[in-house]
């Protein structure tokens, strides 16, 4: 089952552009560098054309990575979760022991257009806070290993 993304419509207009450029012009101007490297003669000692095709595969492989993001993609405003959080939502949390809060959006880390830090659903925080609501204290794995508490304070749809 593919989980759903949620983005902000700059963070999805931003990426749409950078897609529609890389399957566009980029591949163009890639495919102009690597035939201008390869007409130079020897590919073995051919450092240009060796870094045209490294060049390639990165870009090559950040197409795939956005086209399978913006696939499934929830765009603009965030989902009625009737108080759970999800994606869409800033979601208040407290650590044990702490007297500061802390706030971020559960979405996309290529959103970079949120005020506050941005949590995947599929981090261990975010896991964790996913489906809960204010008031809630829920545990999770921290990459470590260790294990982790954390008081759930507010939930609010992104943007209100």
């Amino acid at each position: 089952m593919t989980q759903q993304t949620w983005l902000t419509q700059e963070a999805y207009d931003r990426l749409r552009s950078e897609l529609d450029y890389l399957t566009g012009p980029w591949r163009t101007e890639i495919a102009s560098k690597i035939e201008a490297a390869r007409e130079e003669g020897d590919l073995k000692e051919n450092g240009g054309y060796h870094a045209a095709k490294e060049e390639q595969g990165k870009q090559e492989a950040r197409i795939r990575q956005l086209m399978d993001l913006l696939r499934d993609v929830q765009v603009g405003e965030a989902p009625n979760l009737s108080g759970e959080a999800g994606p869409g939502t800033v979601v208040e949390v407290r650590f044990p022991g702490e007297q500061d809060t802390e706030k971020f959006l559960i979405g996309s880390r290529e959103d970079h257009s949120a005020p506050v830090d941005v949590f995947s659903p599929a981090s261990p925080l975010g896991g964790a806070v996913t489906g809960h609501k204010a008031g809630e204290t829920v545990s999770y794995t921290l990459p470590s290993g260790r294990s982790a508490k954390v008081e759930i304070v507010s939930v609010a749809p992104y943007g209100s």
